[in-house]
């Protein structure tokens, strides 16, 4: 008999209701209960979460299995839009719309074109990613989490996650659980499968090419060999292609804090046109930020640009901006990447006599993303100094000075001195930054028996190699400056307006388009090997068994900078030189046991344990132990405990350290002036600027963490079930960086040793490098419900809810410091936002050869981040609610298969083009425009059309 390795379609593996209930998923709605007879018919497999091959798949532990017809019938068109699906994926910025914004260093680089899986919230590092089963590399850049966009989701034949875990069983990164995407195993044929999923308001289009071939009957001809090649463009979707996203709300808190506008606004500085500031006629105060067309009588902030707007003054809090003018740039962002990727998979299989087979797999990839956003903002200061204002020549000078003379009156200007300016420079373009990402594994796998044991063992090598460039919208400082100082570019042009070409032509001669700011190769090769069977000896449930093996790997990086670029100066470009990597390595060996006894008919157990040991770090030991206890076939309890663990990233460790000036005034000496606080009216209370210590640090300890889950599944009708699992994830040493300067203050007696002083006793820097801190505690719930009516109104129906309840996030910097309150529904800005309940509601009837699927997705409200007008008290927008309102969105999908070799399906995502809802947050620390990307889908209503022809 062959023994497959992985899990055949799970239609094939309904071995009964109680089956399919232990396996809650949005696939479970669409299996069927099979006969007992069946079951004995069964090849033994494997299921994620396990070792021990059986026939019986109601294991103790809860997985989701997602089939590939659940796929296409939702019209899925990448994998990370099915972690936008799943409702135990956290919210966090693991998408390409919520990490299109400006970054640099090491925390942010590796978000250039990655899609990150999250589950549990526990964020992407600590979610274990698997392809049929094993590892595949972390994406060059940071080496740190894989990037989905490298698994060759076109040749999926479903997706297992496994919610629980699973240290004892995979060994680190295991922490929120795994994802193990699976293809299928031999294919006999030729098909192509065409895929388009396109919006209706125009706008980030996805299209979607696959061939798969294969050839040979692994019983008749003792062997088997396929392929298949894919192709995905995801095409740009930008801000101003969406009505909802607009940062121009300020009766509800949200307003653009910048005055860089496409029409310059003029600026205070001593020596220029408007010295340090212009007197208001209206009331005496002094307006230091001025944009020509916001005075009285005057055009208005919208005419100057699409993007344009008035400045905010009360509501940011600065007064001296009454006539200042402010830019869209949330707005003017991409919230769709585009990407495009090629990928192939292939695996050949030949039989080793009866029990025995070997297999050899490659998987290679080629993603390209870019990034793009908004054109630089030119402000005076010590890059753009008197040398590149604008010069006091020609008509536009004459211009603006008439403007402001006609207001403010001629004897407070300076006429002929330069004006200072903040200006939006749309002649430079939006700025881009391209990546390109190869990756590839080559596994050599064998599996078979040996009498009543399995056996698997596999030796393969994998790597990520990205690359990340300038592209538009870059400029050499210098040249830029001498363009800038010419007066060549007006900063004062209306729309319809346009530089002249000797200002393009030179601007042109300033870029640095092309040049490479750095690039990351992460690899690993790996040895795995593991036997399963039973232990010769029953207990009253049936024989014991157990799973044993090894578990070896090297992972390898590098990380390399452009010294020359940053060298020759190119304005705000992200070099990373300061985190330069030599190739660094470490390796790992494991040994891992997992014992199934089933101890009575009713009661099974099982008891896992797994030791690595890490280079550097020594070596840990991880168990787990879960059960399944059926005192009556329509019910079932189930349940684990574990441990888990994750060792530092390279980039945690040698992360080069950099220091930055601490620029407020508001600091003072913790050690002689009790909370921290500026006064110059206490002695030991004066302002202290010392400087800023970021980076890596070689001393880090593993993370450690102990999961919880106990769960029920009730079955007391062949028509319905339902599961109901309450979880608990407490990790503990959470590797971060970074800890506020309020927390090392209010906690100095903790933290005195991170105030680094001199000789003479005073600060001169403050560490906030990567540490150990206290850790995090989450608790949820999650539920399955399962209906099925047959042959109602002419066909099957079958209705699945799937929903995730999350109870409590905490978190603490150290572990004597206590927990923050609960953070549940609250806004938090830079990891996953806490949402309480999520849910996907599904209702699918077949009919001979048509099927249909209406699904409904619900995001549940939260409480919003203040704007910094209300949370000083100071000012309260007229319309602010500090509630964001939930989010749900329907799906249909109808399926036809009466054509010969032809399978259709047509969708509408979004049927009712519901805009996300409405959010004021700070768009300088987070994307979106009035819109949460973390929660929400941009794209609006959608129509999918998926055709799969079969010709051999």
């Amino acid at each position: 008999m062959r023994r497959p390795t992985v899990l055949p379609a799970p239609s094939r593996l309904a071995v009964g209701l109680l089956a399919a209930l232990l396996l809650p998923g949005i696939a479970s709605a669409q299996d069927a209960a099979s006969s007992d007879t069946d079951a004995k018919n069964l090849d033994k497999v494997t299921v994620t979460g396990s070792r021990i091959k059986r026939t019986d798949i109601e294991t103790a532990l809860p997985v989701t299995i997602i089939k590939k017809e659940e796929i296409d019938a939702q019209g899925i068109s990448s994998a990370e839009q099915l972690m936008s699906y799943l409702n135990i994926s956290g919210n966090g910025s693991d998408n390409l719309a919520s990490n299109a914004g400006i970054v640099s260093g090491v925390d942010q680089r590796g978000n250039n074109g990655v899609s990150a899986a999250n589950l549990r919230g526990q964020g992407a590092d600590a979610t274990l990613v698997l392809l049929n089963g094993r590892r595949v590399a972390a994406h060059g850049l940071k080496g740190r989490v894989v990037d989905l966009n490298s698994i060759p989701f076109a040749a999926i034949e479903r997706v297992e996650v496994l919610r629980d875990g699973a240290s004892a069983i995979y060994g680190t990164d295991a922490i929120g659980g795994v994802i193990n995407f699976i293809t299928r195993t031999d294919y006999q044929g030729a098909e192509v499968n065409g895929m388009v999923d396109a919006t209706e308001d125009g706008g980030g289009n996805i299209y979607r090419g696959s061939l798969l071939v294969g050839h040979g009957d692994l019983d008749t001809d003792g062997w088997n060999a396929w392929a298949s090649f894919s192709y995905r463009k995801d095409e740009l979707l930008r801000g101003t292609d969406r009505d909802f996203s607009n940062g121009f709300q300020p009766d509800r808190g949200l307003s653009p804090d910048t005055r860089g506008t496409p029409y310059a606004t003029v600026a205070n500085r001593a020596d220029s046109l408007i010295g340090n500031g212009l007197t208001d006629p209206a009331d005496g105060s002094t307006q230091q930020y001025i944009n020509p067309l916001d005075l009285p009588g005057s055009a208005g902030c919208e005419t100057g640009s699409d993007l344009m707007g008035p400045y905010d003054n009360v509501l940011w809090g600065v007064p001296s901006a009454r006539y200042a003018c402010a830019y869209d740039y949330p707005a003017a962002a991409v919230i769709q990447q585009p990407v495009e990727s090629k990928d192939v998979i292939g695996r050949a299989t030949f039989k080793l006599g009866d029990q025995h087979q070997m297999y050899v797999e490659f998987t290679g990839s080629e993603v390209d993303a870019q990034k793009r956003f908004e054109p630089y903002q030119i402000s005076p200061g010590s890059t753009f100094d008197a040398t590149t204002w604008y010069p006091s020549t020609g008509e536009a000078y004459d211009a603006i000075y008439d403007q402001l003379a006609s207001y403010f009156g001629p004897g407070q200007l300076s006429y002929g001195a330069p004006i200072a300016y903040r200006w939006r420079c749309m002649a430079c373009g939006p700025r881009e930054i391209s990546t390109n990402t190869k990756s590839y594994r080559l596994l050599l796998g064998f599996d078979g028996s040996l009498g009543s044991w399995d056996y698997t063992a596999g030796l393969s090598r994998a790597s990520s190699k990205s690359t990340s460039r300038l592209e538009g919208g870059y400029y050499y400082t210098s040249k830029l400056k001498d363009v800038l100082g010419s007066g060549l570019l007006n900063p004062f042009l209306m729309p319809g307006q346009a530089q002249s070409e000797e200002a393009m032509a030179a601007l042109a001669a300033a870029s640095a388009n092309g040049v490479e700011l750095y690039g990351g190769t992460s690899t690993m090769t790996s040895l795995d090997a593991s036997v399963s069977g039973g232990l010769g000896f029953s207990l009253y449930g049936g024989e014991a068994q157990l799973a044993t093996g090894i578990d070896l790997r090297r992972e390898e990086y590098e990380f390399g900078g452009n010294q020359t670029g940053e060298d020759e100066g190119i304005y705000l470009a992200p070099f990373d030189n300061g985190n330069v990597l030599q190739k660094v390595s470490r390796d790992t060996k494991a040994v891992f046991a997992e014992l199934y006894l089933p101890v009575l008919d009713t009661l099974d157990v099982t008891l896992a344990g797994r030791y690595d040991h890490y280079e550097g770090f020594g070596g840990t030991t991880n168990p787990k132990f879960s059960f399944k206890w059926q005192p009556i076939d329509a019910l079932a309890f189930r349940g684990a405990y574990s441990t888990g663990f994750k060792v530092p990233t390279f980039n945690q460790m040698f992360y080069g350290e950099a220091e930055s000036p601490y620029t407020g005034l508001d600091l003072a000496d913790p050690a002689t002036c009790p909370g921290g606080v500026a006064d110059t009216s206490t002695p030991g209370c004066e302002a202290i600027q010392p400087n800023l210590l970021t980076g890596g640090k070689k001393d880090l300890d593993p993370e450690e963490s102990r999961q919880k889950s106990l769960g029920v599944v009730i079955a007391p009708v062949d028509w319905f079930n339902m599961s109901v699992d309450w979880w608990e994830i407490k990790r503990e040493k959470t590797i971060r960086s970074g800890i506020s300067i309020d927390t090392l203050v209010e906690n100095y007696d903790t933290f005195a040793d991170n105030f680094i002083r001199d000789a003479n006793g005073n600060i001169t820097a403050i560490d906030q490098r990567y540490i150990n801190s206290g850790g995090s505690l989450m608790r949820g719930i999650e539920t399955d419900v399962n209906l099925t009516f047959d042959d109602v109104l002419g066909g099957d129906w079958r209705v699945h809810l799937n929903g995730s309840y999350l109870d409590t996030y905490r978190t603490k910097d150290l572990e004597t410091l206590p927990y923050t309150d609960n953070l549940v529904g609250e806004y938090v800005r830079y990891y996953s936002l806490p949402i309480r309940w999520k849910h996907t509601l599904s209702v699918a009837y077949q009919r001979g050869d048509w099927s249909h699927m209406l699904t409904q997705i619900f995001r549940d409200g939260y409480k919003d981040e203040e704007p910094i007008s209300v949370r000083n008290g100071t000012y309260i927008p007229p319309n602010w609610d500090p509630d964001v309102s939930s989010y749900t969105t329907y799906n249909y999908s109808v399926s036809y298969k009466g054509f010969h070799n032809i399978d259709v399906t047509f969708g509408i995502k979004n049927l009712f083009d519901t805009d996300p809802p409405f959010t004021a947050h700070m768009n300088d620390y987070a994307a979106g425009a009035g819109w949460e990307p973390r929660v929400a889908d941009p794209r609006g209503r959608a129509y999918t059309l998926n055709v799969r022809y079969k010709f051999l």
